[in-house]
């Protein structure tokens, strides 16, 4: 934590912030535009809030993006937020609200966290029946072969079609896909109105990846889940699931229990 409130310390690092909560995904050349600051004090503010968590990058061919990474404030938030009065830690709480609030026109989500335990677990949790049915109450059938069709499984709604595939698979690297189909059977049973149902089939296909990178007794997970149209609303619906669903993932292998559901 001491290396998040030093970075957040820096009034030039908190513009990049900024920037990268009204637009995520910036190369650094549109930062250094944005910002009209030096490209390598830029690079030198950069690593410091990679350092700290608080941006991640993913490269896209040549380019290397960075995103915002609201987890770092999570756990600042969680530490304090249980022991004192919600009043008293306001501005704290203010903060996390303001790095996860999502942004007109966002197009991608990205999230890092890390967890202790092993590529090989973590691979296991993100693709074993066993493991997804509990912290997402979803699971797959899949060989998770480059190419192979995916089926999802939320209770006793079956989503099977030929675009819904395996799209890179490196086994406790990196796992890509895309997102199911909106099927009439799933919006039934999640109650969906027609207004909404006709918004969600009408977007395009969307994707996400997980990169699983060894940090020492950890595991550096990046969830990245893009694709969205610009005016998208299941960007704001996925993006609110992802964080308690991540953050389920993570208790469930460092405490062997899923978060309990909300009340």
């Amino acid at each position: 934590m001491d290396e998040v409130f030093k970075a957040l310390g820096d009034a030039s690092r908190r513009r990049l912030l900024d920037s990268l909560n009204a637009r995520n995904g910036q190369t650094l050349r549109e930062l250094c535009s944005g910002l009209d600051m030096a490209r390598q004090s830029v690079s030198k503010h950069l690593a410091l809030l990679e350092a700290a968590g608080l941006v991640t990058t993913a490269r896209r061919g040549r380019e290397k993006l960075h995103y915002l990474n609201a987890e770092p404030i999570n756990a600042i938030a969680d530490r304090w937020i249980g022991r004192y009065a919600r009043q008293r830690v306001q501005a704290l709480a203010d903060l996390k609200t303001a790095l996860e609030q999502e942004t007109m026109g966002a197009t991608e989500f990205s999230y890092t966290t890390y967890i202790k335990t092993t590529p090989e677990r973590l691979w296991q949790a993100i693709t074993d029946p066993a493991f997804t049915s509990r912290y997402w109450g979803v699971t797959f059938e899949s060989d998770w072969a480059k190419g192979s069709g995916m089926t999802w499984v939320m209770g006793d709604v079956r989503m099977s079609d030929p675009e819904q595939v395996v799209l890179e698979s490196d086994p406790y690297r990196r796992l890509a896909y895309t997102w199911h189909t909106f099927t009439p059977e799933f919006i039934a049973e999640q109650k969906i109105d027609d207004e909404l149902a006709a918004r969600l089939t009408a977007e395009p296909r969307t994707k996400v990846s997980f990169d699983l990178e060894p940090a020492g007794e950890l595991v550096k997970l990046t969830v990245l889940h893009d694709g969205f149209a610009p005016d998208s609303v299941l960007h704001g619906m996925v993006s609110e699931g992802w964080l308690p669903l991540l953050s389920s993932l993570k208790t469930l292998l460092e405490t062997g229990e899923p978060l309990p559901e909300p009340k």
